[in-house]
C-alpha cells in the first residue's frame, strides 16, 4: 500500500497520549523505522501531511527574502561596493544552491520531520544530530522573541504606542497560526511571501526607473558610481587587499540574508508527496532568491553611492532602506510606509518559520529519545502542541525590549546562535558528502535516489569547506588593530563551542559512534522508496498548462 494510502488510514482523531508509545513500538516491531532514522509509523499517523509544493517553496522563500534584502542591501553597499557586494551576494548565492541541492537528495531519499538533523544522526553520528538539533531548537526559541521586538521597532515609524500592546498581539497571533492546521500555516506564508515578491519586484522596477531618470527631477544616474566613488570599498586595510576584505566582509552579511532557505524540509513529514515536492522546491527557491538577490543588489549598487551617508542610518526601520531613500529624496512619500509594512509581514513571517523550525526539531529530537517523550503529543489535526506551547513561552522573553539592561542581556542570548545558519548548512553539505561516500563505499549506484544530480557529488565538499572558511573568518575584524569588539566576536564565534560541547556531551552520556560508512542501512532506505510510491504529478491541459509554466 503506497505512503498517502497508508496515511489516509490512521488519519482519525484518536485519543493522543495513551498511543504515542505504542505506535512507535509498532513501527519499531515491523522493522520500518531504523530507530526513528526513516518516517516511523508516529509521524505519519499523528502528523497530517497539509504542505503542498507551492507552499513548502513560499515557506522558503519568505524566510530567506525579508530585512536582510529591504533593509540590509544599502549596508553591504557601503561595506563592499557595488561590485563587491554583487560578487559577495553571487559567491553565497553558489553556496545556497550547493545546499539546495544536496538538502534536496537526502530529504528525497529520507523526507522526515527535522530534516537534516535526522539525516545527521542516520548518516554522521547520534551525537552530531543531537548537538545540531539542539543548536535548531535553542536559536528559534530565541529568534521568535527577537523577531517580535523588531516589529515593535518597525512600528515605532509610525506611531508611539506602548510596544508591550504589540508584543502581546503577535504572541497571540503567532501561537495561533502554529498550533492550528499546518495547511492553514502554509497558506499564511504564501500569502505574505507573494506580498514580499511582488514589492521585491516593484522596488527593481522603481530602482532601474530611478537610475534611468525616469522620475521628473532626477537625472540618469547609469552606472555613474561604479566610477566615482568606485566599484569596490576599501574595507580595513588598504588597496587591493582592502577590497578583497571589503567583499569578504559582504558575504559575512549575505549568508544572514538567504537564510531560511534551507527550512523547507523541516516539515517534510507533512508534506504531500516529499520525494517529489521538496526536490522541486529545492530547485525553484534557489533560483528565485537568487535572481531576486542578484538583481535587487545591482539596481541598488546602481543608484546609491557607496560613500552616501544616509547608507550609515541602523533605525532598524524603512528609513535606512536604500529604495526608500531614493523615493524620499525623489519627492514619493508613499514607498516609505509601504516598505514599513511589508518589512512588518516579514518579520512576522520570519517568527512563524522559526517557530515551526523549532517545534518540528523539537519533535523529531523526541522521536530518537533525545528529547522528553511528552513532545511527542499532538492535536488531533495533527500539530505537535506541546512543542509549540513550550516554544510560546519563551515569545514573552520579547517584553525584556522594553527594559535597557534586560534588552541588552536578551540581545546577547540571541547572538550566542547568529553563527548558526552557517553551522547549519554545513551540516546539510556534511550529510550529503557523507552519503555520497556511503553510496561509493556500498557500491551502489547514486541513480537509484529519488532525485540525483551527477554534479553534487563534488558542489557539497566545495561548498562545505567554503562554509567554514565564511564561519571562522566572519569575525575577523575584532583581530584587526583597535578593532576588538565583544558583541562581535560573541555573535560571530561562540556558537562553535557551544554546539562542540553539546556533541562532546551527547557522546560521552550515550557513548555514540561515528556512523561507518559500509554501515549504514542504504538499500534499505531504497527499499522504503519502491514499497511506498508517490503519485506522478497530474498533467495538466489547456488554461491550467499556462498558469503551471508560468508559476514554475
Amino acid at each position: 500500500m503506497g505512503q498517502e494510502a497508508e496515511f489516509d488510514k490512521h488519519n482519525v482523531g484518536v485519543g493522543v497520549d495513551a498511543t504515542h508509545g505504542a505506535d512507535l513500538e509498532a513501527s519499531r516491531s515491523q522493522g520500518r523505522v531504523h530507530e526513528g532514522d526513516f518516517v516511523t509509523e508516529l509521524e505519519n499517523s499523528r502528523l497530517q501531511r497539509g504542505l503542498h509544493q507551492r507552499h513548502i517553496q513560499m515557506i522558503a522563500i519568505a524566510g530567506a527574502i525579508g530585512t536582510g534584502l529591504f533593509l540590509g542591501l544599502g549596508g553591504s553597499i557601503q561595506t563592499g561596493g557595488p561590485l563587491g557586494a554583487l560578487l559577495g551576494y553571487a559567491t553565497v548565492g553558489l553556496i545556497v544552491c550547493s545546499v539546495q541541492f544536496a538538502l534536496g537528495e537526502v530529504a528525497a531519499l529520507l523526507p522526515v520531520t527535522g530534516s537534516f538533523v535526522r539525516h545527521a544522526e542516520f548518516l554522521v553520528d547520534p551525537a552530531f544530530g543531537f548537538a545540531i538539533g539542539l543548536n535548531i531548537v535553542y536559536g528559534n526559541l530565541l529568534s521568535v522573541p527577537a523577531e517580535i521586538s523588531a516589529i515593535c521597532v518597525l512600528f515605532e515609524f509610525w506611531t508611539d504606542t506602548n510596544s508591550s500592546v504589540f508584543i502581546c498581539i503577535f504572541i497571540f497571533i503567532t501561537f495561533v497560526v502554529g498550533i492550528s492546521f499546518v495547511g492553514i500555516y502554509g497558506e499564511v506564508e504564501f500569502f505574505f511571501a507573494c506580498l514580499k515578491l511582488l514589492l521585491v519586484i516593484f522596488l527593481i522596477i522603481f530602482g532601474l526607473v530611478i537610475d534611468l531618470g525616469g522620475i521628473p527631477g532626477q537625472e540618469r544616474i547609469g552606472f555613474r558610481y561604479w566610477n566615482n566613488p568606485g566599484p569596490f570599498v576599501e574595507n580595513i586595510a588598504t588597496g587591493s587587499w582592502g577590497k578583497f576584505l571589503g567583499y569578504w566582509s559582504v558575504m559575512t552579511s549575505a549568508v544572514f540574508s538567504f537564510a531560511g532557505v534551507e527550512s523547507l524540509a523541516m516539515a517534510a513529514a507533512e508534506t504531500q508527496n516529499p520525494r517529489r515536492n521538496i526536490p522541486k522546491a529545492c530547485k525553484k527557491v534557489f533560483a528565485r532568491v537568487l535572481l531576486f538577490y542578484i538583481l535587487a543588489v545591482l539596481i541598488v549598487g546602481m543608484i546609491v553611492a557607496s560613500d552616501d551617508p544616509r547608507l550609515g542610518n541602523d533605525s532598524g526601520d524603512a528609513s535606512q532602506s536604500p529604495f526608500v531613500i531614493l523615493a524620499s529624496a525623489a519627492g514619493i512619500k508613499a514607498i516609505p510606509s509601504v516598505v514599513n509594512a511589508v518589512v512588518i509581514t516579514s518579520a512576522w513571517s520570519s517568527s512563524n518559520q522559526a517557530l515551526l523550525a523549532g517545534t518540528r526539531v523539537l519533535y523529531g529530537l523526541a522521536i530518537k529519545g533525545q528529547a522528553p517523550k511528552i513532545f511527542l503529543r499532538t492535536t488531533t489535526w495533527g500539530v505537535p502542541y506541546v512543542c509549540v506551547i513550550f516554544n510560546t513561552c519563551f515569545m514573552f522573553l520579547a517584553f525584556m525590549s522594553l527594559s535597557s539592561n534586560a534588552m541588552t542581556v536578551f540581545w546577547w542570548l540571541v547572538d550566542l546562535t547568529a553563527a548558526g545558519v552557517l553551522v547549519s548548512w554545513s551540516s546539510i553539505l556534511l550529510n550529503h558528502t557523507r552519503l555520497c561516500l556511503a553510496f561509493k563505499k556500498q557500491g551502489i549506484s547514486r541513480r537509484e535516489l529519488p532525485f540525483y544530480n551527477r554534479w553534487t557529488e563534488w558542489s557539497s565538499p566545495v561548498a562545505l569547506v567554503v562554509c567554514q572558511v565564511i564561519l571562522w573568518t566572519s569575525g575577523f575584524s575584532v583581530f584587526t588593530k583597535g578593532g576588538w569588539d565583544t558583541a562581535t566576536f560573541v555573535s560571530s564565534y561562540l556558537d562553535i563551542p557551544l554546539v562542540i560541547a553539546a556533541f562532546l556531551l551527547w557522546k560521552f552520556i550515550k557513548g555514540t559512534k561515528f556512523v561507518n560508512l559500509a554501515d549504514i542501512p542504504l538499500r534499505e532506505a531504497l527499499e522504503e522508496v519502491v514499497k511506498h510510491p508517490e503519485p506522478l504529478e497530474p498533467k495538466r491541459t489547456g488554461w491550467k498548462r499556462i498558469v503551471n509554466i508560468l508559476w514554475d
